[in-house]
Parts: structure tokens; sequence; C-alpha cells
């Protein structure tokens, strides 16, 4: 099992930018694909991007790509999720996850993740 922790979250206007961070502890980062799900009000969780153990490998929902990027820092065991030009659709809380995997894999299917931090809220006003 892993921990997890995120910050980051917050209010911004539409077109701002937030970055998110994810601090795990627990075994050894490289060990798992880390993603990033959210969820909206009165919706379901929906997938928004993923690393593979390594970094070497990506993969993001269509609403995320050219505006969302994920990173990790293995040295560091954080993951974080870059989000540019975001828009009030953009409002949800923010999870962020765990999912052992060989290190180039990249898990995008929730029921792979068996981690989750508590989340955190991102706001963006129009």
């Amino acid at each position: 099992q892993v921990q997890l922790v995120e910050s980051g979250g917050g209010s911004v206007q539409a077109g701002g930018s937030l970055r998110l961070s994810c601090a795990a502890s627990g075994r050894t980062a490289s060990s798992y694909s880390m993603g990033w799900f959210r969820q909206a009000p009165g919706k379901e969780r929906e997938f928004v991007a993923s690393i593979s153990g390594r970094g070497g490998n990506t993969a993001y929902a269509a609403f995320a790509k050219g505006r969302f990027t994920i990173a990790r820092d293995n040295a560091q065991n954080t993951v974080y999720l870059q989000m540019n030009s975001l828009k009030p659709e953009d409002t949800a809380v923010y999870y962020c996850a765990a999912a052992p995997a060989p290190t180039t894999a990249v898990a995008i299917r929730e029921y792979q993740f068996g981690s989750w931090g508590q989340g955190t809220q991102v706001t963006v006003s129009s």
C-alpha cells in the first residue's frame, strides 16, 4: 500500500493555472503507475491523466490533452498535475491514485488504482 496526500488546489479564474502535487509514502514510488482523477458535483469520477512508474509514458483524457501535464519526481516521491487554460467545467475535486504496475505501464482504469488520496478542491470561476 502507498499513502497519498494531495495539495495545490484552490480557486482561480478561467484561463488561469494551478499545479497539483501528490506526495506518496510507503512502498517505492516507481513501483506504481500514478494517476489523477476528478469528480464534479453530481457527476461520476473520471480519469484525467496518468504516468508510468519511471515517468516515460503518459496518458490523458481528451479534455486534458494540450492543457494539462502530468509529471513525477521519484526522488521526491511526488507526482504533479500542471493545469493551464483552466475552464469553469474543470471545477471538481481532484484525486491522486496509485496502481501497482510494471515500470513502463500506464494505468488508466479506475479499478486498477488501489490507493487514493483524500482529494483537493479546484474551483474555476468565469
